[in-house]
């Protein structure tokens, strides 16, 4: 029995479309906790089990873990909370439960940045890795999906891109660093999800094929689009005002804040690839398939 968290979200329904699509033939039951049942796919509906609620309550948990063999671990940012109390105050009863049930394998969405210099103060990366060392702790064997920034993540900038040809960031405009397809990182966990033949605790960094800077996207958009698109650095302090402005909380705007600085500074680079740690979904790619159709919506 695997125990899917978030399945309605970006990474998890990407995820259970390929656990759905291999069940016939690994025999896996699988089991979602998921607040709104209407919004799982019509594929799931009466192939799969259905835990109704938040998996930050610890009933609803305590009730999905039972039976189970591996759960995905994944907790949806909450920007009315602290850092602290988004991620590790979320995932409490989850590791309480995990212990109870014993539950064997977890695999969790993380984030990259552990032994770096930049670890200890990058805002939302350092909660998710204490995250990480709350989920170790439960006796689970544990796998935590190190993730950099997603492409995804240029979705919320569609709107500018289309109507000023521009999109921003905080980084500086030639700093290369890895990106995600979160098609990968779903991929990534239904694999290990599936072989359970690995013990222990650790991270599996999931990254793209190469690193880009702001100014690469924006040549690889310009051409996608067929116009121009640049890219804009916006400062920590003009990113914090607009984000408050938006109703954030203030601690987790500062988190974004740090998150951001310490990307700046290095915190997702030096991560070295190989064939296990390395998604295929090109930005090219993504941006005709996925991008593209945004904007020109």
């Amino acid at each position: 029995m695997i125990v899917i968290t978030a399945p309605t979200g970006n990474i998890g329904r990407q995820l259970l479309a390929r656990l759905l699509e291999s069940a016939p033939y690994t025999g896996e039951k699988l089991r979602v906790i998921v607040r709104d049942p209407a919004r799982l796919p019509d594929a799931a509906h009466g192939r799969v089990e259905v835990v109704t609620g938040s998996h930050g309550d610890a009933d609803v948990v305590d009730r999905a873990f039972e039976g189970a063999d591996a759960v995905f671990w994944l907790v949806p940012p909450d920007a009315s909370l602290a850092p602290e109390d988004a991620w590790s105050a979320f995932t409490r009863p989850a590791a309480r439960a995990l212990a109870v049930h014993g539950v064997g394998h977890v695999v969790g969405v993380s984030a990259l940045g552990r032994g770096t210099p930049q670890a200890d103060r990058a805002g939302l990366v350092t909660a998710s890795l204490a995250m990480d060392d709350l989920l170790a702790g439960t006796g689970a064997a544990y796998r935590s999906l190190a993730c950099p920034s997603f492409f995804e993540n240029l979705l919320e900038e569609a709107a500018s891109i289309r109507e000023h040809g521009v999109f921003t960031d905080a980084v500086d405009a030639d700093r290369k660093a890895p990106m995600v397809a979160v098609a990968d990182i779903a991929g990534a966990a239904a694999s290990l999800l599936l072989d359970r033949s690995w013990t222990g605790t650790g991270s599996v960094p999931v990254l793209g094929p190469r690193d880009w800077s702001p100014n690469e996207l924006a040549r690889v958009i310009t051409e996608q689009l067929g116009r121009p698109v640049r890219y804009e650095r916006q400062s920590l302090d003009e990113l914090r005002t607009t984000l408050v402005g938006h109703g954030l909380n203030e601690a987790f705007v500062q988190g974004i804040a740090d998150m951001k600085r310490a990307k700046d500074e290095g915190l997702d680079a030096g991560f070295i690839r190989t064939p296990d740690t390395t998604g295929p979904t090109a930005f090219e790619d993504w941006c005709a398939r996925i991008l593209k159709p945004a904007v020109v919506s």
